[in-house]
């Protein structure tokens, strides 16, 4: 009896550390805080370094800001142009309908530095990271938050890929990642932000025009594919899309009070 109880425990604890999660949302402050190459695995999250030679390594390190806001820091050592990795927790095979949002920044005093976010179908093999977007170069010392649409896919971890590309010793954060289903058309992410945000297509399809309190901040747009296809601010309560193909759509708007708000329309 005893051993079938232990085997059965073995089992659960296999299926359990193998769990793979539909959605993420990771503000790090239950994770241990610490500095080195040791700090992760933590929490399901790993992390990769380059082994350079001759060269102090780099290290993953969680950071707190006062006394229980935890975030991620990238210390790339006295290494320049050589990547680390950040990988999530498995998730569920990506079916195109999620996007990722987290915010970034250099730390103060820092030279900038590029993050990037990826696919990888082995979390301990980088050779299989496929980006889903340019590198965006880090250069404010003010956390910034960026969103990614995550295309289908077979690869089920996320990685973010840190490179102190002008300097050594360059010193990158992150912290909020989310990861969830795109909001229904037109409708604000209420969990996100406060602000009344709605948004319809014109009936001559030119136009997307909005209904808010105050005007957002910053549009993006992206394609089916999720490549970037426009970004700006309104004009007139009104953002164009004449130039757009007929198709679906992603956008990503930034309210006048900086929070995220994601939906979806459709260019006929």
């Amino acid at each position: 009896m005893k051993l079938r109880l232990l085997i059965g425990t073995l089992m659960l604890t296999a299926v359990t550390a193998n769990a793979q999660v539909a959605t993420i949302n990771e503000n790090f402050n239950s994770f241990t805080q610490g500095q080195g190459q040791t700090v992760f695995p933590q929490n399901q999250w790993t992390a990769i370094y380059p082994a350079p030679v001759g060269n102090p390594p780099p290290m993953m390190n969680i950071i707190a800001n006062g006394a229980t806001d935890n975030f991620v820091q990238a210390y790339s050592g006295a290494n320049q142009n050589s990547p680390e990795y950040l990988i999530s927790p498995q998730i569920v095979a990506p079916a195109g309908d999620k996007i990722l949002t987290f915010k970034a920044r250099r730390n103060t005093g820092s030279a900038p530095g590029s993050i990037q976010v990826g696919l990888a179908s082995n979390p301990t093999d980088m050779n299989t990271f496929v980006a889903l977007a340019n590198a965006t170069t880090l250069t404010s010392d003010v956390f910034q938050t960026i969103t990614v649409p995550v295309t289908a896919s077979a690869s089920q971890y996320i990685v973010f890929k840190f490179v102190g590309a002008f300097a050594p010793h360059t010193v990158l954060e992150i912290d909020d990642v989310v990861y969830t289903t795109s909001s229904v058309l037109a409708v604000s992410d209420n969990t996100k932000s406060k602000e009344e945000m709605k948004f319809a297509v014109n009936s001559e399809n030119t136009l997307l025009q909005f209904v808010a309190k105050k005007d957002p901040k910053n549009i993006q747009i992206y394609s089916a594919g999720a490549q970037k296809v426009a970004e700006g601010k309104l004009s007139g309560r009104s953002f164009d899309i004449s130039a757009l193909q007929t198709g679906v759509y992603y956008i990503i708007i930034e309210t006048a009070e900086g929070s995220v708000v994601k939906s979806k329309f459709i260019k006929k």
